[in-house]
């Protein structure tokens, strides 16, 4: 089978799929079409060719949006493919519309509704109307959490098949529960992600300097990168010496590992991948009710939560963690594994892709 993927950027392709990859080219021809950027080659050693294919993924030109269709067009054209599979939102519309066009099976992965939907107004009014169109015969539609699928379902924008998948899932023998760090130093809280407003940042920043000046050993570090330009927030956090900035990082297990709770003050997720992650890791988490950060914990049990864009709730729930004895953190820890191993194995994920596959390209023989 040759199967097509399109995705907007290769470090999500990678960091999420890795192992659903290395199934889909251990028997099938696959080509992911994805901007060409460090985790490419790594993409290329699973067996993977690569398209260089830009995506201006926060671009608002109709004109752009529409060249991007039409080299959807022509790469489907070229490469014949017996089924795509799309991720996020300009593939899922872009690459759908020109599957369909094409009349080649394809499989859509809704992974969050994204800032142009979240923030409403016309532009979110436009983006459902494109998603209506550019799911129209889909073989299958995936959702990351219940309120994402009611939401395209009672709105019409999905019509035909959907699912329900945990998220991207997690790979449960590379993310194994790690010793619960001795905190001599003081309790660590992490954040892993882009550094924008849409991830909590700005609350973020407010809570840990607050909580620094209140007990100087307590502090966050940061692994990713300024999506937006960086905060001066963020210069006065470091220069206080509550924030260590390390930018973006290949490998982000050392910094679970030294962490005590990771932290996500997200204001929308399909399903946050890092909290999945962090408690995989043996790690309590403190994210918000948001839907797809509030089913990755259990509030009180693998960790607390707080409304989104409130600084003074994000503050209070780290205040209570920070107030915890250590063994009672982590035993948060523990609870947070048991979690995931019940509710979010990446290997779930991967079968529901072979069955639909199977499924849309025995449909089109059919």
């Amino acid at each position: 089978m040759k199967v097509l993927i399109l995705a907007n950027a290769d470090i999500g392709l990678y960091k999420f799929r890795k192992e659903l990859l290395q199934v889909l080219c251990s028997e099938n021809d696959v080509t992911a079409a994805i901007p060409y950027g460090e985790f490419a080659p790594s993409i290329e050693e699973l067996g993977c060719k690569v398209v260089d294919f830009p995506v201006d993924r926060r671009g608002t030109d109709p004109l752009e949006d529409y060249r991007l269709y039409r080299r959807y067009r022509k790469l489907i054209a070229e490469l014949k493919p017996d089924a795509v599979l799309t991720y996020t939102i300009k593939p899922n519309i872009y690459g759908g519309m020109a599957s369909r066009r094409a009349g080649v099976p394809f499989i859509a992965n809704v992974t969050g509704l994204g800032t142009a939907v979240e923030n409403g107004g016309l532009l979110a009014a436009l983006t459902k109307r494109l998603y209506r169109t550019g799911l129209r015969g889909a073989s299958c539609v995936f959702f990351q959490n219940r309120e994402n699928k009611r939401l395209f379902e009672e709105q019409g924008i999905v019509k035909g098949r959907s699912r329900l998948i945990p998220g991207s899932g997690v790979n449960l023998s590379v993310f194994t529960p790690l010793p619960y760090p001795s905190e001599e130093t003081g309790i660590r809280f992490l954040f892993v992600g882009r550094v924008m407003r849409d991830k909590g940042i700005n609350e973020l920043l407010y809570a840990v300097r607050a909580l620094h000046r209140e007990e100087p050993s307590v502090s966050l570090d940061i692994v990713g990168w300024c999506e937006e330009d960086e905060p001066e927030a963020l210069r006065e956090a470091q220069a206080e010496g509550a924030v260590r900035f390390h930018g973006k990082q290949a490998n982000v297990l050392p910094y679970y590992n030294d962490c005590s709770c990771a932290v996500l003050p997200s204001y929308h997720e399909g399903l946050a991948n890092v909290m999945l992650e962090a408690s995989a890791c043996a790690r309590p988490v403190i994210t918000t009710f948001v839907p797809g950060c509030r089913e990755t914990f259990e509030e009180g049990i693998t960790g607390f939560g707080c409304e989104k864009a409130d600084e003074v709730g994000l503050l209070d729930a780290m205040r209570r963690f920070a107030a915890l004895p250590r063994e009672e953190r982590a035993a948060m820890g523990i609870a947070a594994r048991k979690k995931i191993e019940r509710e979010f194995d990446r290997k779930a994920v991967i079968e529901a892709y072979l069955q639909e596959l199977s499924s849309c390209v025995d449909r089109k023989k059919g």
